[in-house]
């Protein structure tokens, strides 16, 4: 059976925020366009469709890391931030979109809170396998290392 593990994240990601482009629970908000995602960053993410694919790295990141909460998961999206003349510093992602996405993926019925966190449901880990699933020919021929597995 292929899982999230059998497959690339750089192919699972994409596909996936193409199914979720699809799910009328799951829509960037008004400010979408025009938030940083942290203060690490210094504009606005350049891809229209940025919140679909954070949503989909978020639902990924919910099914390999089990059950976590908004602060993790700022530290998982969190980056340097350029101080000048100084060195740099690690700082923690925006908890706002975090939030937000984890609300829209709970209404589309993928994510489910538990006592330690918020936890990928028995639907949304079946969506993700589903893809995984369909990328698994793909992924085989581009790392042909993938086929052992």
């Amino acid at each position: 059976m292929t899982t999230v593990y059998d497959v690339p994240a750089d192919l699972l990601i994409p596909k996936a925020a193409e199914e979720l482009r699809g799910k009328k629970e799951l829509a960037a908000p008004a400010w979408a366009p025009f938030v940083k995602t942290g203060v690490h960053q210094q504009m606005p993410p350049e891809n229209p469709d940025w919140w679909y694919l954070r949503a989909a790295s978020v639902l990924r990141r919910l099914y390999v890391d089990g059950p976590v909460g908004v602060q993790r998961m700022r530290t998982v999206y969190g980056g340097k931030r350029d101080r000048g003349s100084s060195p740099f510093q690690f700082r923690k992602g925006s908890g706002s979109i975090l939030r937000k996405l984890f609300q829209q993926l709970e209404a589309t019925g993928f994510v489910e809170k538990g006592k330690e966190g918020r936890q990928i449901s028995s639907a949304g880990r079946s969506f993700l396998d589903g893809i995984a699933k369909g990328l698994k020919k793909t992924a085989t021929e581009k790392v042909p290392d993938l086929s052992r597995y």
